[in-house]
């Protein structure tokens, strides 16, 4: 039996592939280990994962984590898992490097993770070979659905917005900016919660002002990013998460202007994961 994993902050995609070949999808809460308790991550795979299955898990288990990024962290996750799935072998690791396999297989390139947050590694081929550290949405996260929403209501808020715009915004924050700052200060998610304002606009990318603020943005990620690693002018640069995968067009325009060669883009990496562990091509 081989069981895979992308797990984000509020959700987790998992696959078990059973010995016969079958593929059995099923969706957990995420959980990243620098804000919840082995404990609670123990509960989540006990509940939402091993209840459900009329099977015992064996064989490999790898699971590729938010927040996973040192071994003190990795081991968090990996007993809380291992904890109820105890005739299993269990392997963490950082979801950069799931991200990686997912996009690149066993071939060198550049990734970025655009989904709530932001990240990107350099790959190379096996391993993760550099990474331009990630301070987050609130001191980075560029390119994210977070910044851009929070671009979004900036421009809303500040007058900047065009006004056949502006009902997008108002039709969800009825109460104005009393329901912002009671969601971004007082709320469960302040990151998820502004990326909800990105995806209200995936459908407006041919509207000039939309189109100029998601690539300003992207262009930021990609030159205080991207154009970090050594090998940038050359690589493929490929990304996971749906932002990227949305509002590819745009992202596409951005890589050009700036003479990086684009790869691949998918929404979520879990099904060329699974190809990756089974040895398919990616």
């Amino acid at each position: 039996m081989l069981v895979i994993s992308d797990g984000g902050a509020t959700k987790a995609d998992w696959v078990i592939v059973k010995d016969d070949g079958e593929q059995i999808p099923v969706t957990t809460t995420g959980f990243n280990p620098n804000y919840i308790s082995s404990e609670r991550i123990s509960e989540i795979i006990q509940t939402e994962l091993v209840d459900k299955l009329p099977f015992e898990i064996t064989g490999e288990v790898y699971y590729y984590g938010t927040g996973c990024w040192d071994k003190g962290r990795n081991a968090i996750v990996r007993e809380a898992i291992a904890a109820k799935m105890p005739n299993a072998s269990v392997t963490v690791h950082h979801d950069l490097l799931g991200a990686a396999r997912a996009t690149c297989g066993h071939t060198p390139g550049i990734v970025g993770i655009l989904g709530t947050g932001s990240n990107s590694v350099l790959y190379d081929g096996e391993h993760e070979a550099d990474n331009v550290t990630n301070l987050g949405f609130l001191l980075g996260d560029e390119g994210s659905g977070a910044q851009l929403g929070k671009s979004f209501l900036q421009a809303f808020f500040y007058r900047e917005m065009p006004p056949d715009l502006q009902p997008i915004i108002e039709q969800v924050c009825p109460n104005g900016r009393k329901d912002i700052l009671d969601n971004v200060y007082s709320g469960g998610i302040p990151a998820a919660y502004l990326a909800s304002f990105t995806q209200l606009f995936t459908g407006h990318q041919s509207h000039p002002f939309v189109r100029d603020l998601v690539k300003k943005s992207f262009l930021e990620f990609l030159t205080r990013h991207i154009c970090k690693y050594k090998g940038h002018e050359t690589l493929p640069v490929s990304f996971v998460g749906s932002v990227g995968f949305h509002f590819q067009e745009i992202l596409k325009e951005a890589l050009q202007e700036l003479g990086l060669h684009a790869g691949v883009f998918i929404k979520k990496p879990i099904g060329n994961l699974v190809k990756y562990h089974l040895g398919t091509e990616v």
